[in-house]
């Protein structure tokens, strides 16, 4: 199989794109795209499963060709996204907002949904996202997320509960996964109070300025690499996230026995139960934020015990019978899907 096309390193870091993201993105997956379909056309499946944004140009063959499909979207409907990501551009920024995702990418999206014969989703929220924005109910399926429950596991001994509460937060440093309400609530908790610890990287270059910006005179650590022995190394995780089906690293979170503050604008809201294994707050509330920071805190005894719940619900949430799941219901069904 040959190797998927690129756009040169180049092309973006030295010339005018580098200021365009979106279109950036949206060339990648153009690219990625046509390179799937043609290989799609080789090799000729009897059913095609796909990740939205890049199976536009596999769609078209399959409807062609009259092949069943799935299309996985693992967040809310593109147009939500974008929302989300123009109002926090404007609010942070005072700009207007370059992407990902462009309205090319968006155009691209919607067509993704009109092809596919099914959609997977990854939560009720997710569903109630796709839903709202015209998708069809009868072409939407949630099938939760799953995790290695081998690989993410908590660590062997109780991390100690002295000094800074040890936060971790695990994911991409955008606009749309809150981060920076984080860094205000820490700010609001108390700063010499709470130590985080952060796996990810900045997707533009404004996200990489306004990181720099809140988090100074924070105690903040970038540990980049492999995120286990960072869930292992801390007491709490929190996902600010302002729009998510369900992210990956909750349930790696939760399957390493993490007590979560989630969003309720996600999917991960599903899986907390607040004030057992984690805590629920609204989207972009930095009061709110601080709030279960403080609370966190007080209750930093009891985090381990929070934990072992989390991981009990994950073990029943998104274990070997999720995947056993997922695998029926494609092989079994894709079969009905035109």
């Amino acid at each position: 199989m040959e190797s998927p096309p690129g756009i040169p390193s180049w092309m973006v870091g030295y010339t005018w794109l580098r200021w365009r993201p979106g279109l950036v993105t949206s060339l990648r997956d153009r690219h990625l795209g046509r390179w799937a379909a043609g290989e799609l056309q080789r090799l000729r499946p009897d059913s095609c499963y796909m990740f939205t944004q890049v199976a536009l140009e596999s769609l078209r063959w399959c409807r062609r060709e009259s092949i069943p499909t799935v299309l996985d979207n693992p967040n809310g409907h593109i147009r939500n996204f974008q929302q989300v990501c123009e109002k926090e551009a404007r609010r942070w920024f005072g700009t207007r907002f370059h992407g990902p995702p462009s309205a090319a990418t968006v155009a691209r999206v919607e067509e993704e949904y009109e092809l596919a014969g099914r959609i997977r989703v990854y939560s009720e929220w997710g569903k109630q996202s796709m839903l709202r924005f015209g998708v069809p109910e009868h072409k939407l399926h949630v099938l939760h997320q799953t995790v290695n429950l081998e690989r993410f596991c908590p660590a062997a001994a109780r991390p100690p509960d002295h000094g800074p509460l040890r936060v971790c937060y695990v994911g991409s440093l955008d606009l749309r996964k809150g981060f920076v309400y984080l860094l205000e609530a820490i700010r609001a908790a108390g700063a010499k109070r709470i130590q985080l610890r952060i796996v990810g990287a900045t997707g533009d270059r404004g996200c990489a300025k306004l990181l720099a910006r809140e988090s100074a005179g924070l105690q903040i650590e970038v540990a980049p690499g492999d995120s286990l022995p960072v869930y292992q190394g801390s007491e709490l995780l929190v996902i600010p996230t302002l729009e998510d089906g369900l992210p990956f690293v909750l349930v790696e979170g939760l399957a390493c026995g993490l007590p979560v503050i989630v969003t309720r604008e996600a999917g991960a809201s599903e899986c907390v139960r607040h004030g057992q294994s984690g805590w629920l707050v609204p989207a972009g509330d930095v009061e709110a934020l601080a709030a279960a920071l403080e609370q966190a805190l007080l209750r930093r005894e009891e985090l381990w015990s929070m934990g072992q719940r989390a991981r009990a619900d994950v073990e029943r949430y998104a274990g070997l019978a999720q995947l056993d799941q997922l695998s029926d219901w494609f092989h079994c069904r894709t079969a009905d899907v035109k």
